[in-house]
């Protein structure tokens, strides 16, 4: 007789453990249950089975791995909010009792924690850091723009926009940008660090209303978590590039809304890296202490040449920013521009604006543009009224491109040129100076596209994308980035089993194309009815004669053109997919029928963004030719 089983020791009772189970077992209120979870990175998950997973009960509740569970047991953060409980009850018994002085001491000693070492447990590596610094970046960015409400502490939001422009003033010194995309919900922006992408967003600098709804609690747990996270990050990257990590902080240009530039980057101090390098004093090993002097050696010699080399920087720098060497504007809006740069630093963008002196008008958002100018290698000033610690003015004779959105300016300077600010972000996302001519003051903007979208075959491409793509030289064929150009005999020839799809495809774009006649039709006759009405009313006719006269002389319809005959090799394969359909098993037959729904409805979808944009491009003739009548 085998050995008797213990019910729910193993099966999916023991692989998940229910929310109310964790709690007892980690003998901790629901509040701090789920900052531990949040903190460690433990969150619910789904079984396959709800029924089995809670012995037996359907009733509705939530699940976590019992692993995960066991594991929070280790955790020292258990202690410590304990204790915090324990100090909270001490000080309100104390204030209650008007026990001021107990209350002070009490609160000089209150309990605080880090959370450093689950930043090492989570993320092992840096570049596990980098691939989840997403949320870590949205997070702070949109407290950094958050008001100071009782929701919000004010030393978060200074914290927040202290780690959010040290990580832009990384971007800036690394020049690793590579898309912007201006949205509804804020600007989209997205760098390459250490072959990692990462994307965040940042709001708009408008007022911003704390909405009530919110749970303030949760999203202050994950921010605990983030700016640790992010301060790490931010010291392993100036730490990597050479730079001193904290940055010093200009007081007045920071009173005098400078922005970026209130901040002082500065590289790691040579005296710095020799004491770093000397051996320790009560080391006797001259072996060891002998590649240790001679590094030492060798600093103190660049340390002794680093005068003489800022003072050629510094001149070199004096005489680029010479306005009789300033450099010309025609490099603005020419393929060649940018010649003179790699071919890798052109296609990155990372030096883009390497040539270029901006100057920023009142009006356009200087907190956007100073960030992704910079960023690419370009100068900037920027008017008075927006702030302080401008380097350049609007009279100054380097300037070469100036950023306004007013139609109307007082004074225009002929050595420079006047555009608006979505040229900065369209020449950034194409990687190349866009030409001025469709960006110029008073002229209707082309369309902002998002660089985040990537077409595939058979995709709808808009058509400024398909003229930016041949304007870059895009390789082989622009027209294969349309579907409508597409060749019906190519694809059939290529995709055999797609056969279907594609007639299917083509017969809608010819409804598409059809239905879109038909409006115009619509539209023509309904306006000659009107005037015949008009007419008759001139005449005396009565309305109800005028529409019996209408359906005695109304023509009958003309029946729809019947499609076209299929040929016979198109039926046979026609039959011979449904054949080859019908003898696949089930789960394999709904992943094939689930895969043609999905492609049916994609080919509607494409018809559809057609059949408007034809629309939309007849209703301004139809316009015209309505006013022309009347």
């Amino acid at each position: 007789m085998g050995k008797i089983k213990k019910k729910f020791s193993e099966g999916g009772s023991r692989t998940y453990t229910t929310r109310n189970r964790a709690l007892r077992k980690l003998q901790v209120s629901l509040a701090d249950f789920r900052r531990l979870c949040i903190l460690k990175g433990v969150y619910p998950v789904e079984p396959r089975s709800q029924k089995k997973a809670n012995r037996g009960s359907s009733k509705p509740t939530t699940f976590y791995y019992a692993k995960d569970i066991q594991l929070l047991l280790s955790e020292p953060l258990i202690a410590k909010f304990r204790e915090h409980k324990i100090f909270l009850r001490k000080l309100q018994r104390a204030l209650g009792k008007d026990d001021l002085t107990r209350a002070k001491g009490l609160e000089s000693r209150r309990p605080e924690y880090t959370l450093d070492h689950l930043v090492i447990e989570r993320y092992p590596t840096f570049v596990d850091a980098l691939r989840d610094l997403d949320d870590a970046l949205c997070m702070v960015f949109l407290f950094a723009t958050m008001p100071a409400v009782n929701q919000v502490n004010n030393e978060v939001v200074d914290d927040c926009k202290r780690l959010s422009t040290e990580f832009m003033h990384y971007v800036i010194h690394s020049h690793s940008l590579r898309k912007v995309f201006l949205s509804i919900k804020g600007i989209y922006y997205q760098a390459e660090i250490q072959g990692q992408s990462i994307t965040w967003i940042v709001p708009y600098q408008f007022s911003q209303n704390v909405p009530l709804d919110v749970d303030f609690k949760v999203m202050s747990t994950f921010l605990h978590f983030y700016r640790t996270l992010l301060g790490f990050a931010n010291y392993r990257l100036f730490t990597m590039a050479n730079l001193s990590y904290p940055p010093k902080v200009d007081q007045l240009m920071d009173d005098s809304a400078a922005g970026l530039g209130s901040l002082k980057i500065e590289a790691k101090r040579m005296e710095d890296l020799i004491k770093s390098a000397q051996p320790a004093s009560g080391d006797d090993n001259s072996a060891a202490r002998a590649p240790a002097a001679a590094m030492t050696k060798q600093m103190k010699q660049r340390l002794d040449t680093l005068g003489s080399k800022i003072k050629k920087i510094v001149a070199a720098d004096a005489s680029h920013i010479n306005a009789d060497q300033a450099p010309a504007y025609e490099s603005v809006g020419e393929s060649a521009a940018d010649g003179d740069m790699d071919d890798e630093a052109r296609q990155s963008g990372g030096l883009l604006f390497a040539k270029q002196v901006f100057f920023l008008s009142r009006e356009v958002p200087r907190y956007s543009l100073e960030f992704v100018i910079r960023a690419c290698g370009g100068r900037l000033g920027w008017d008075q009224t927006s702030g302080g610690g401008s380097p350049y003015a609007e009279n100054d004779r380097a300037v070469t491109v100036q950023v306004s959105d007013r139609p109307v300016q007082g004074h225009q300077f002929l050595d420079r040129k006047y555009v608006q600010p979505q040229w900065v972000y369209d020449s950034i996302n194409a990687h190349r100076l866009l030409d001025v001519d469709d960006y110029l003051i008073g002229q209707p903007l082309p369309p902002h596209l998002s660089p985040f979208v990537e077409y595939a075959e058979g995709d709808y491409v808009p058509e400024a994308a398909t003229k930016m793509a041949a304007a870059a030289g895009f390789e082989g064929e622009v027209t294969n980035l349309k579907p409508e150009d597409r060749d019906k005999s190519e694809d059939s020839e290529e995709d055999g089993d797609d056969a279907a799809d594609i007639d299917g495809a083509s017969a809608d774009e010819e409804e598409a194309d059809s239905d879109a006649e038909e409006d115009e039709d619509e539209d023509d006759t309904a306006e000659k009815q009107r005037q015949k009405q008009l007419l008759a009313e001139q005449a005396g006719v009565p309305f109800s004669e005028y529409q019996q006269r209408q359906a005695q002389g109304k023509p009958k319809p003309k029946p729809k053109a019947a499609n076209k005959k299929r040929s016979k090799a198109e039926v046979e394969e026609e039959e011979r997919q449904k054949i080859a359909i019908s003898m696949l098993s089930k789960k394999k037959r709904k992943v094939v029928n689930r895969t043609q729904d999905e492609a049916t409805k994609k080919a509607k979808d494409i018809n559809t963004l057609k059949a408007r944009k034809s629309l939309a491009a007849s209703k301004p003739v139809a316009k015209t030719s309505k006013s022309k009548r009347n």
